[in-house]
């Protein structure tokens, strides 16, 4: 008895085999083409698709693997009329096909396809500050004009004074009178730049839609107090604060400040607290009472946040203009509390002033260090949105320290003209580069931290806004 081949080849002879070439080439094209217009579509990032396709077939199963090595990758496994694996790697150039094929009388196929795709992560390039003198930059008729935070002012006098230096022809004029003051001279156009501790509240970004909250710096607050004979560091909790501004502590040995406190509770006076408050639209009174919002629910709701509020009656507190005057006033006040910006925390030392722990989100009480600043930084950088607005205060990790944020330098991104437009952008790059304003000769002497680079890439983006 004959076999199946032999009867075939009798009855088909050489044209069968023709036939059976005929196939396989079919196959090899139909796989090459759908690979070429896959190819055509790659584009600048990498690619993972895979397909996969189970048949069930009477005959042998067809099998082909195509490589290809280049600089994008695409790999794919598919299946027609039986098994075909390919796999494919880089700019169609070279092919290498190597297929097996049987026809078959019936086949079942079902398919599953997953694909994958990273992109490249673009980031703004970081920016060239124009040659140092006094032609590289536009001569404007009136000095450039910054005002507001009186925690960021004595930064940009630093940065304003190195930068005339630098650029003799372009001249900085800064100013303090707080966040709030920073933040309606921009929206009122009196000022080109407003320094603000927090920055613009949705409905002002709604408002002024064209004003930029570009963080330059990264700041923190410090608690101060003027107690005579206390030689311990106190620790003070978010209800011990909102207790003393709300006047339900009053004195200074109050069991809850004790118990807080075990090392320090027998130098603690018999005296009232005099707790002293900003009287201006001030950003550390928004970083404050966001402390304690953030931290205590009765303080949240009987008085908020922002940078001004209706501080509870309390016959013993005073009102203060500027971190200067808050200083000042608690230097010179026994049985004081203060809360004053870092930015003035060796003018504090100085002056004797005690400076407290806080108790963090995790229950522990920290100091005002950098370290204990960067801790808290580290714990919420990544979720800083291209906005940058976004809040630090009273976030997560065992040594962070609840009350920092970063430093809003507020500007429209629409300017009078191109030159005052450049100048600005020049400025802001050069408080921003960490070669330049944000690096540690600049920092160190107010006490803040630099930017993280990824959220410095945001502040590069907001201030290629600005234009004239």
């Amino acid at each position: 008895m004959s076999s199946f081949s032999e009867r075939y080849n009798k009855r088909h002879g050489i044209g069968g085999a023709v036939v059976g070439v005929i196939i396989i080439v079919v196959i090899i094209v139909s796989a090459l083409a759908g690979y070429y217009a896959a190819a055509a579509g790659i584009t600048a990032s990498t690619s993972t698709s895979t397909q996969y396709s189970t048949i069930t077939s009477t005959g042998t199963p067809v099998t082909s693997t195509v490589t290809n090595t280049a600089t994008v990758s695409v790999t794919n496994t598919v299946s027609v009329s039986g098994t075909v694996t390919q796999t494919i790697t880089g700019t169609p150039t070279t092919v290498t096909a190597t297929t097996t094929a049987t026809t078959t009388a019936t086949t079942t196929s079902t398919a599953v396809s997953t694909s994958t795709a990273t992109s490249v992560d673009t980031t703004v390039a970081t920016p060239v500050l124009p040659p140092f003198g006094s032609t590289s930059l536009p001569t404007l008729s009136t000095p450039i004009s910054e005002a507001g935070s009186s925690l960021l002012y004595p930064l940009f006098q630093l940065w304003a004074t190195n930068f005339t230096k630098d650029y003799p022809n372009v001249q900085v004029n800064t100013a303090a009178g707080g966040s709030g003051a920073g933040q309606t001279g921009v929206e009122q156009n009196t000022i080109n730049i407003g320094g603000s501790d927090p920055f613009l509240s949705n409905a002002q970004v709604n408002q002024y839609p064209n004003i930029l909250n570009i963080a330059v710096a990264v700041s923190a607050q410090q608690v101060n107090y003027n107690l005579p004979g206390v030689t311990h560091q106190l620790n003070f909790t978010a209800n011990i604060l909102s207790g003393i501004y709300n006047g339900t502590i009053t004195y200074w040995n109050s069991p809850v400040i004790a118990k807080a406190n075990p090392l320090a509770a027998s130098q603690l006076p018999d005296q009232l607290i005099i707790p002293l408050h900003r009287s201006d639209s001030s950003g550390d009174t928004n970083l404050f009472t966001s402390y304690l919002s953030a931290a205590n629910a009765d303080w949240a709701k009987a008085v908020g946040s922002g940078n001004t509020v209706a501080w509870p009656s309390v016959p013993t507190a005073q009102a203060e203009n500027g971190n200067s005057g808050m200083l000042q006033a608690c230097s010179q006040t026994q049985y004081s509390i203060a809360y004053i910006g870092i930015s003035y925390l060796a003018q504090a030392n100085a002056a004797g002033l005690g400076n407290g722990k806080l108790q963090n989100l995790a229950g522990n009480f920290v100091q005002i260090t950098q370290a204990n600043i960067l801790s808290a930084l580290n714990a919420q950088a990544g979720s800083t949105p291209p906005s940058e607005r976004i809040s630090l205060i009273y976030g997560p990790g065992a040594n962070s320290y609840p009350i920092i944020n970063f430093e809003y330098a507020l500007v429209s991104s629409t300017q009078a003209n191109p030159q005052l437009a450049q100048d600005l952008i020049a400025l802001l790059d050069f408080a921003v580069l960490p070669s330049y304003g944000n690096s540690a000769y600049f920092l160190n002497q107010v006490g803040f931290v630099p930017l993280p680079a990824n959220v410095a890439q945001y502040s590069y983006a907001q201030i290629n806004e600005i234009s004239g």
